[in-house]
């Protein structure tokens, strides 16, 4: 049995953040003020070696001493000489590259040589190489208790430092420990969940664990340019490669600022050019600009394809990767070559922060308009009391706008389906490995079904909004106009790691009441019309038909 600790977060669908357990900071003053960086920030050379050097109390000179070092900081000049008096720094080569992370092997040698600590080297991890300085300072770490191996025979000399691990090595080198009252104290401060994963097999383990485990050994041991050895990004190359081996174009491995884009997105705000865009054989393709964005005043449509930005070639790139390149800092421009049907041109876009205005709700007479360009937060907990107050206003009619909305909260679906069918009617039937479910409203009706109601969709119009839409078609609540919609009919998690990267992956398909399929297909309009720039015409159709 497994067992990891998740918390809320959102995602597109539905989303967990997961949340490893970390080591407390501790009670001792010396240590949580000597080393200032968050639980699971990586810790990085330079900020180890002045918490370490403080910690044991050792003498410093001052900062104007000489070193045989390149780009030390003059504030780390005193700490530095001190480690470099005590033949500390070996293990970092000649240049320190003080602003890089540290990793556990790294700190153990420093803080052996520190204190002076020799040890017997009689280790048996296949990380650690028997003869080596580190398996010196591991076997000390091991007899004096100071670090954990991070699994049976593999003790993680490799893995990059976080504060946490580093404030309990600390601490413990001051002779203290975690209280038992401590650890329910932090648990609650971290309003964490505990979920247990039972029934876990050999099946589950990394594959192909042995032969990648000695491919990264090999590396570390023989590669010749030592410096351009860089853990975390193998890391992450690595868990991008396994999700990519899905070939799914919704799912994806998320790198910290990836992870945090996405969070920032569906609560509302997005910067750079202010689209919806998708991967789908390796291109990246726009699923629907937002109203009121740099791309819809550029006139980019649902389905063109991004090529380039500023003349680098975007095919092949991992998404995130790609989708960095066009984005960029408000004001910036940035020059993109479309493929729309055929025809290669190019766009040019000034990027901006554009803030989504979830919900607007207007009036054509007595018809009621709602539009809804995402189904972030805002329509998840505000909607329901804006219709109540539509509903004041006694309408002859309701048109529910959900052209080029891109999709969001799975929640926020359901609680829009809700306002038009009676408490407990089917939004969607979900598919997962554990079976199928119904989904159904848990909300009482707030638009009477005497109040007819025209949905307006077009090929931008995409996952939550094709669940809303194929709902309320399949219950004969509503009138759909406009063309096919995109078909996204698959629900996607988003998971975070106790280093902000996270991963968003499938984890089921919907499909509508009546069990039609959308994922690949989307949902056919009751009356075609093409939306025509000059007018209005899907509109227009609507007002004709509630009038």
């Amino acid at each position: 049995m497994r067992v990891f600790r998740f918390s809320r977060c959102a995602s597109l669908c539905v989303g967990f953040c997961i949340l490893v357990a970390a080591f407390p900071v501790g009670a001792a003053i010396d240590v949580s003020t000597v080393l200032r960086v968050g639980d699971e920030q990586v810790v990085s050379r330079g900020d180890f070696i002045r918490a370490a050097v403080k910690t044991l109390e050792l003498p410093v000179g001052s900062e104007n001493q000489t070193l045989p070092y390149q780009r030390v900081a003059r504030g780390l000049i005193p700490f530095v000489a001190v480690a470099h008096e005590y033949g500390a720094l070996e293990t970092l080569g000649s240049d320190l590259q003080l602003a890089r992370g540290i990793t556990r092997g790294q700190a153990l040698v420093i803080m052996a040589a520190l204190q002076q600590i020799t040890g017997d080297g009689d280790v048996s991890f296949t990380d650690v190489r028997k003869g080596s300085r580190e398996a010196d300072a591991v076997s000390v770490a091991v007899q004096k208790g100071w670090m954990e191996p991070m699994r049976g025979t593999y003790f993680g000399v490799r893995r990059l430092l976080k504060g946490s691990e580093a404030r309990l090595l600390l601490r413990k080198l001051l002779g203290e420990t975690e209280t038992d009252q401590e650890v329910p104290e932090r648990l609650q401060r971290a309003q964490q969940i505990t979920v247990r994963l039972d029934g876990l097999s050999s099946v589950g383990s990394l594959p192909k664990q042995e032969i990648l485990e000695t491919v990264w050994q090999y590396v570390l041991d023989n590669y010749i340019y030592e410096e351009d050895i860089d853990p975390e990004e193998a890391a992450y190359r690595a868990a991008e490669a396994l999700v990519d081996s899905l070939g799914d174009t919704y799912s994806t491995f998320l790198r910290p600022e990836g992870a945090n884009n996405l969070e920032t997105q569906i609560n509302g705000e997005v910067s750079g050019i202010g689209a919806q865009v998708e991967q789908r054989d390796g291109i990246l393709m726009i699923v629907s600009p937002l109203r009121g964005s740099p791309a819809e005043r550029a006139g980019l449509l649902p389905e063109d394809e991004i090529l380039k930005a500023d003349g680098v070639e975007l095919q092949g790139m991992g998404f995130i990767e790609a989708v960095d390149h066009v984005r960029g800092p408000k004001g910036t421009v940035v020059t993109l070559t479309i493929r729309r049907a055929g025809r290669i041109f190019d766009v040019v876009v000034t990027r901006d922060v554009v803030k989504v205005p979830e919900v607007d709700i207007s009036w054509q007479g007595d018809i009621a308009v709602v539009q809804i360009m995402q189904f972030g937060t805002t329509t998840e907990t505000q909607l329901r009391d804006a219709l109540i107050d539509v509903q004041r206003q006694d309408p002859k009619g309701l048109i529910l706008d959900l052209r080029n909305n891109p999709g969001g909260l799975l929640h926020a679906a359901d609680v829009v389906v809700s306002n038009f069918v009676p408490k407990g009617s089917t939004v969607a039937q979900i598919i997962s490995r554990e079976g199928v479910r119904t989904d159904a409203s848990d909300f009482a009706q707030t638009i009477p079904s005497s109040v007819p109601v025209v949905v307006l969709v077009n090929k931008g119009s995409a996952s939550a909004s094709e669940i809303v839409a194929g709902a309320l078609q399949d219950h004969g609540r509503a009138t759909l106009i406009g063309t096919q919609t995109f078909g996204k009919g698959t629900v996607q998690q988003v998971l975070r790691f106790n280093d902000n990267s996270g991963m968003k992956i499938t984890v089921a398909e919907w499909r509508t009441p009546n069990g039609r399929k959308i994922n690949g297909v989307g949902i056919a309009p009751n009356i075609v019309v093409e939306y025509q720039s000059e007018r209005d015409e899907q509109m227009l159709k609507a007002l004709e038909i509630l009038r």
